[in-house]
């Protein structure tokens, strides 16, 4: 079936989360248009199923059923004469709120991309849009040479199992990788929430599918871990009609965001109280459409997670980099010198892709050494290093994304000292024979290098020592002998490299420098 094409409308009227009958076609229904044929449900068509209603009667309907509890709503039920909210909803206010301690401090997250995707598992997350939206020759190559003709991504969603999903083991998993919080996709650009969403029927992970909770089942197991939990969630969807209806309105009317953006995200908030939320999606439309400052006024004043949830900077196409919580910048995005603000760098174990690949190559794939030295170079330069695995349809972290996961937990947990709850140093990076980058914490400094010297000295030009100087090196015993000779030169222990504390990054700790 190409793009658009309707099948025959059942007779069975749209009935919510129970199951519906309704339109089928690559493109997101209005929400409320339920859509399953033969057991297969999926984005449906611009009308209401089985009952003919045209899209603006139904947007209509929706708008007065589907409100969400905005600043107003918040501001009556204190009455007319409350105090004022500690924040308004301009970025002036927003960006004053200070930070809450627990990022900055946790510095390693764990980010999972899980959807539809994970179905075709081939090329990106990005499968529906390069197939239907730039119809990329391979993509549409791809799907002639292993799916019957007439196949739609919405078919893909039954095939979402989750089969061996098992939330504890996952949490199990991030707990050992040393990751202090994990953010999970609870929707990504193709619309498919992984929980029950009330305006994204038939199309969420609780009506098709695995017909379960993903957002929060994994939420239940991380918490009892003590693990910081975020939902990333998508702004925009690519073809539901009522964003294309905006889109083609130039983002002056939003139907969208009232019908369907808002709705979710305080949805999300109220019912999982997430510590993050990681919002994307924002590139095509100003923060005004989405009515950001709106929301975030909300969240920071009145929300259940009001004192200690996180966000990024995704909230409009002006505002990466300039406004927000922490900024994310860019996918990948390194400084190179120490920015004045909270950043984060978030980064994918399949340098091709975000979701999960059938046909990745090891190649591809970042080394334990890689991963390591971006989180600290990411670390002294003041940032968070949020490492991403994809799963498999059938919730499965494959054994080589594991493995990278559980090398980032060994060595953190001999070198964490120099991570966790660390600050920038005065100096970030030396770079002397090899590169040195320095994190500090209290009056202690750490020193972080990757080439151990062939004399097995190590000279560090930049700590002014004294006396009283003590220098150790984490995970081995005992101090070591320095010397001050331009600089300071520290003897390394004479070791054969299987007795060193890690395979590679090895930290000086020095204490009672400037």
């Amino acid at each position: 079936m190409t793009t658009g094409e309707r099948r025959p409308v059942s007779s069975e009227p749209p009935i919510g989360r129970e199951g519906g009958r309704g339109l089928r076609s690559d493109h997101p229904r209005p929400p409320g248009a339920c859509s399953v044929r033969g057991g297969r449900a999926g984005p449906g068509g611009g009308m209401a199923a089985g009952r003919g209603l045209p899209l603006p009667v139904l947007l209509l309907v929706l708008l007065l059923l589907v409100q969400p509890p905005g600043p107003g709503a918040a501001r009556a039920s204190r009455g007319a004469e409350g105090p004022s909210p500690p924040y308004t909803p301009d970025w002036a206010s927003l960006d004053s709120r200070p930070l809450p301690a627990w990022f900055d401090e946790a510095k390693f997250g764990v980010f999972v991309h899980w959807g539809v995707f994970s179905v075709p598992s081939w090329g990106s997350e990005w499968f529906w849009w390069h197939w239907k939206g730039e119809r990329r020759p391979e993509y549409d190559g791809f799907m002639r040479a292993h799916y019957p003709p007439g196949f739609s991504y919405a078919d893909f969603a039954p095939q979402f199992a989750a089969a061996f999903f098992d939330p504890e083991g996952w949490a199990r998993l991030f707990e050992q990788a040393g990751a202090k919080y994990v953010v999970l996709t609870a929707k990504h650009h193709e619309g498919f929430t992984n929980w029950g969403s009330p305006v994204s029927w038939n199309w969420n992970s609780q009506d098709v599918g695995p017909h379960r909770d993903l957002v929060g089942e994994l939420g239940r197991a991380l918490r009892k871990r003590k693990i910081r939990y975020g939902l990333y969630h998508s702004l925009l969807e690519w073809f539901h009609p009522l964003y294309l209806m905006d889109k083609k309105n130039d983002f002056q009317s939003q139907y969208f965001v009232l019908a369907k953006t808002m709705p979710e995200l305080y949805d999300l908030v109220i019912r999982y109280k997430p510590d993050l939320i990681w919002s994307d999606g924002e590139w095509e439309a100003p923060d005004t459409y989405w009515n950001a400052t709106d929301f975030l006024a909300w969240l920071y004043n009145e929300s259940p997670v009001r004192d200690e949830v996180v966000v990024n900077d995704r909230w409009g196409k002006d505002c990466p980099c300039h406004h927000g919580g922490y900024y994310n910048c860019a996918d990948k995005y390194r400084p190179g010198t120490l920015p004045d603000h909270k950043w984060e760098m978030c980064t994918s174990v399949d340098k091709m892709s975000w979701g999960y690949r059938r046909n990745m190559e090891v190649l591809q794939l970042m080394s334990e050494e890689e991963i390591i030295l971006e989180l600290v170079e990411t670390v002294s330069f003041g940032g968070n290093y949020l490492l991403n695995v994809g799963p498999t349809k059938d919730g499965v972290i494959v054994p080589i994304f594991q493995e990278k996961l559980l090398a980032v937990g060994a060595w953190l947990s001999v070198n964490g000292e120099a991570i966790y709850a660390s600050k920038p140093w005065r100096v970030q990076l030396e770079k002397n024979e090899s590169k040195i980058w320095y994190t500090s914490k209290g009056e202690d400094v750490y020193a972080i290098f990757n080439q151990w010297p062939e004399n097995n000295v190590l000279t560090l030009t930049t700590p002014v020592v004294h006396s009283g100087t003590k220098v150790t090196l984490l995970g081995f015993s005992g101090q070591l002998k320095w010397e001050e000779a331009s600089g300071l030169r520290v003897s390394l222990p004479v070791i054969p490299p299987s007795a060193l504390p890690t395979e590679f990054a090895w930290t000086i700790k020095l204490e009672g420098v400037k």
